[in-house]
């Protein structure tokens, strides 16, 4: 054989090694691109802002680690301010929810059944405050509310319907009541019955946080 001949072999072993090295780097880079930091935002009222608890205690930071625990690449911004009625949410939206948001946690219609606001003012808010997220490619998550049930039973009837005749609408997830498993428990709820404490809060983390990662793994397919 010639040494041409012996070292062609040589040459092209190289290369192919050489190539296969620089695809490997190329798909790890792209791995690297495609891993990214989902951005969720908690958009309420006092019930998901942490009325009289502290920043580590309050909803967004305890199901942020809840989700980090889960093995999720999450930052989960606490936008809930207390008092707040749909309509009032509404009217902060655009500037509450920043360029980039993956997904929304809409939690609200709480002070408005307190208040004993028509239901059909609380649809139209939350149904534009979805309609707005969904036009900017944001996943929403309708956190659901109950009303009273002193406001009567017309009230109850029509309120509740709120959040599943959404759902249907926008074809959006549904956590059908954000306060399931602590409503009236006094040992999960602060003085005023109406609040969770850290305890409450974590037991509303548990059970929502499933839907919120599956919501959190869908975005990042």
């Amino acid at each position: 054989m010639t040494a041409f001949g012996l070292l062609f072999p040589r040459v092209m072993l190289r290369r192919l090694v050489l190539a296969g090295f620089l695809l490997a780097l190329a798909g790890g880079l792209a791995t690297q691109v495609e891993a990214r930091t989902i951005r969720v935002v908690a958009f309420g009222d006092s019930l998901s802002a942490g009325y009289q608890l502290g920043a580590a205690d309050a909803f967004p930071a305890v199901l942020e680690a809840a989700l980090k625990a889960r093995g999720q690449d999450v930052a989960v911004e606490n936008a809930g301010v207390s008092g707040d009625t749909a309509t009032a949410g509404l009217d902060r939206l655009d500037w509450s929810i920043a360029e980039g948001t993956d997904i929304v946690i809409v939690e609200l219609g709480a002070n408005d059944a307190l208040r004993g606001i028509d239901p059909a003012i609380t649809e139209k808010a939350l149904d534009e405050i979805i309609t707005r997220l969904k036009a900017r490619k944001i996943t929403v998550l309708l956190a659901g509310m109950y009303a009273p049930r002193n406001n009567g039973e017309a009230y109850v009837k029509a309120f509740d319907a709120i959040y599943p005749r959404l759902q249907q609408k926008h074809d959006v997830a549904l956590y059908p009541f954000f306060l399931d498993g602590i409503q009236g428990d006094a040992t999960l709820n602060l003085a005023d019955g109406m609040h969770p404490n850290p305890r409450g809060v974590r037991v509303i983390v548990e059970r929502i946080a499933p839907v919120v990662e599956a919501l959190v793994r869908a975005v990042n397919r």
